[in-house]
């Protein structure tokens, strides 16, 4: 008997997409469409291994088939998995290829099904390397890193039978009171495609798909209210939030996630101009769409009904489902007139198309792969190149090895939970090295490091701030570890799409992660009170601030002599915090997000709509430390940029800008040299106040000098016109070159027609 020819691994995908689909039935269609089924209710771990559960044999059963299924590894508190009943790394393969020997061998077509991971900052699974979360990443101005540690969390992904990663990309903090911010590369459009792209290119090379979230300008929601409206234009869109979906999708993202929000009236995953019309008829994407979840189920406020609702959502080009009722319903829907069969035929040789891919139909077990190794290293890398150096004395940072006693204190300085983020898989008991752990090991031999918590993470009880006030009082330094926590515990309740359920007013042992908002950017009052009471007794001050999104910090002038922000620098981050204050390594990340004074003068992201505005009557309107913003232990100088032509033509902008950059200083230094453009005239629309086009790292030793240099082609200098593309106008520019975005000098380009 001749194999029929989707089986034959040499013919077009195309032919085999079609070949397949012929043979399918409706119901197997909708089959290929939905992934209903949460992935931990699939197995039982039994004395002797996993066991398929009955469920997850019916699910396949209702549709002889299954198109994706989500999280059969994901472990945390929501899901309730832990290292008593869920997956290890050890036994991750075997489970996998349980399920698809069931997907190939029990269903009429064989058709292999996707498993699909969470892959926020490394695969949050059970023995998955945790890397530091997005926003530390940001902070490394360094994609080519990243890229190696996506890589890396791609091959452990591989290696346990996972297909797919859901990774959070393509949200920007434009609210830091967001409490997806930790999720977010920055506030920038520009350096959040670059990490996209890195992003991608790393997980390809491990031959796994990577589904971008959200799709599209989630981070923009009122108020910074998760899964709130958006207030966005169309004009807002394609300039600031389309940047990095434009950049995964080009460097190959296999989908993407429509977003919870809506935009123009309707939620993304039901919005035919971004997921049709802009994604695939603009752009040429050919991968999936997938909704996020429970999304669909929304849309019956508008529908009317389940099976209305993912006609809604088809037609408008969302392909693959996520835990709801509309999509299973999809037959009922074409009987009904909703949607034609044609257009569940699109989104199934879609799904199909993925699989083949992919190598599904060829590759469908894993067998005993080799366990990927070097991604903790990779992780503790991207932990300590994000480190950023707010503020020092020029005196008492880097600590010295002569120091004798050292106090440690703070909500943030002993947890290995505290500093790992949302997201995140239970820990194997142990494991990680805390800021306290890492000071005890970098510390002098003999020098004595006392620890006292102080306060707890929010609240105001202030009972322990005199046993923390004694041993600062005692210490020639004291290194104070405030902050935030993202840290879910068993108690702590969800919603049925996993976000954590806080009650208003109430505050709980955690600030930031999805459903965890907040209206006050202050460090929470126990932790002010603290600080105060640390720096009253004279003895020198360190702030190391562990967290989650930018807290809006006060003017510590008087109080701290150096401020170090870490955000969740992940498990092994306290080695690499104990490095930078020692000086083992010098800082060198910088924002990729503007830190408010307070929350009552966002927004501060640095590019606004350039309209000299000049500040509020009470206070400043300007970021307490601006984007791009991070010093270091030495002291570098600017010189002017320098153009190779100041005049060009819209139609062949080429041209080069240098800037002389010297390390005027006595140690070695980690330089990130920003470019930023400024339109002063001309264009189509109004000008924002600069916008970053081009970042490059020098590594200057004491006295010594570089060049960087950048090229201004028609991606750096275009601009989005009326109709909405992206080309270089005619006009007046100031090409701007600095240490940050609001340190920079500029010289004058002028594009002509």
């Amino acid at each position: 008997m001749n194999e029929p020819l989707y089986r034959d691994p040499a013919a077009p995908v195309r032919e085999r997409v079609r070949d397949l689909l012929g043979r399918m039935t409706l119901t197997e269609k909708v089959g290929q469409l939905n992934q209903r089924m949460y992935g931990w209710h699939a197995y039982r771990r039994t004395g002797s291994g996993h066991r398929l559960t009955d469920a997850f044999r019916s699910e396949v059963a209702a549709y002889d088939g299954m198109g994706a299924l989500y999280g059969l590894q994901r472990a945390d508190p929501w899901s309730g998995v832990t290292f008593a009943d869920g997956i290890t790394a050890a036994d991750a393969a075997g489970v996998a290829d349980a399920v698809q020997r069931h997907m190939v061998e029990q269903t009429r077509l064989g058709i292999p099904v996707l498993l699909v991971e969470e892959v926020p900052h490394g695969h949050q699974a059970l023995d998955g390397t945790v890397l530091p979360v997005n926003l530390a990443v940001g902070s490394t101005w360094d994609p080519d890193l990243y890229e190696e540690a996506a890589a890396g969390a791609g091959a452990e992904l591989r290696a346990r039978g996972g297909h797919l990663a859901l990774v959070s990309a393509l949200d920007l903090v434009r609210d830091p009171r967001w409490g997806r911010a930790e999720e977010c590369f920055g506030e920038d459009p520009y350096l959040a495609a670059r990490f996209t792209e890195a992003l991608v290119r790393g997980m390809r090379r491990a031959g796994v798909g990577v589904v971008l979230k959200h799709f599209a300008g989630q981070g923009s929601s009122v108020g910074g209210r998760n899964s709130a409206a958006t207030e966005l234009g169309v004009r807002e869109l394609h300039e600031i939030h389309l940047a990095a979906a434009r950049a995964g999708v080009r460097a190959g993202a296999a989908g993407v996630m429509a977003a919870y929000n809506e935009f123009d009236g309707l939620p993304c995953a039901a919005s035919r101009y971004l997921l049709t019309e802009l994604l695939r008829e603009r752009w040429g994407f050919d991968g999936v769409v997938m909704a996020d979840g429970g999304a669909l189920d929304r849309l019956t406020r508008l529908a009317g009904d389940p099976a209305a609702a993912g006609a809604l959502a088809l037609a408008a080009g969302t392909d693959l489902s996520l835990w709801d009722d509309c999509f299973p319903r999809l037959g009922e829907a074409v009987e009904r007139g909703l949607v034609a069969e044609a257009t569940v035929d699109s989104a199934v040789e879609r799904v199909l198309a993925l699989k083949f891919r992919l190598g599904l139909f060829e590759r469908p077990y894993v067998g005993r792969p080799e366990q990927p190794s070097g991604v903790r290293k990779l992780s503790e890398r991207l932990a300590r190149e994000s480190i950023v150096l707010l503020e020092h004395d020029g005196v008492t940072l880097p600590l010295g090895l002569s120091l004798r006693r050292i106090a440690v204190m703070g909500p943030g300085a002993d947890s290995v939970p505290g500093q790992i983020g949302d997201y995140t898989a239970p820990q194997r008991p142990g494991s990680g090295v805390t800021v306290l752990d890492g000071i005890r090991a970098g510390a002098a031999p003999g020098a004595e490091v006392t620890y006292a918590r102080g306060c707890e993470l929010v609240g105001g009880d202030l009972s322990g701030v005199p046993e923390a006030v004694a041993l600062a009082a005692s210490a020639e330094v004291a290194v104070l570890v405030l902050g935030g926590s993202s840290a879910r515990e068993g108690d702590t309740r969800f919603e049925a799409n996993g976000a954590a359920v806080v009650s208003s007013g109430n505050p709980v042992g955690m600030t930031c992660g999805e459903g965890v908002d907040l209206a006050d950017l202050r460090l929470p009052d126990g932790q002010s009170a603290l600080l105060d009471a640390v720096a009253a007794t004279g003895t020198p001050v360190v702030v190391v601030l562990v967290q989650g999104r930018p807290h809006a910090l006060p003017d510590l002038t008087g109080k701290a002599k150096g401020v170090l922000c870490a955000w969740y620098p992940g498990p092994w981050g306290g080695r690499a915090v104990a490095d930078v204050l020692f000086g083992a390594a010098s800082p060198a990340g910088r924002l990729p997000v503007s830190v408010p004074r307070s929350a009552a003068q966002l927004p501060v992201f640095y590019n606004a709509k350039d309209h000299d505005y000049r500040g509020y009557v009470d206070q400043s309107a300007t970021a307490r430390h601006a984007f791009g913003h991070g010093l270091s232990y030495s002291t570098v100088e600017y010189a002017a940029p320098r153009l190779a032509h100041s005049t060009v033509t819209a139609g062949e902008p080429g041209t080069t800008c240098s800037v002389t950059v010297t390390n005027t200083g006595t140690r070695p230094v980690r330089e990130t040299v920003q470019l930023y453009v400024r339109r002063v005239s001309g264009g189509t629309s109004w000008p924002r106040a600069r916008e970053l086009r081009g970042f490059v790292r020098l590594d200057l030793e004491p006295g010594g000098s570089a060049e960087a240099v950048f090229a201004l082609d028609a991606e750096v200098l275009a601009s989005v016109t009326r109709g909405l593309d992206l080309a270089v106008e005619p006009g007046e520019f100031s090409i701007e070159t600095g240490p940050s975005s609001d340190r920079t000098r500029g010289t004058a380009l002028t594009v002509t027609r």
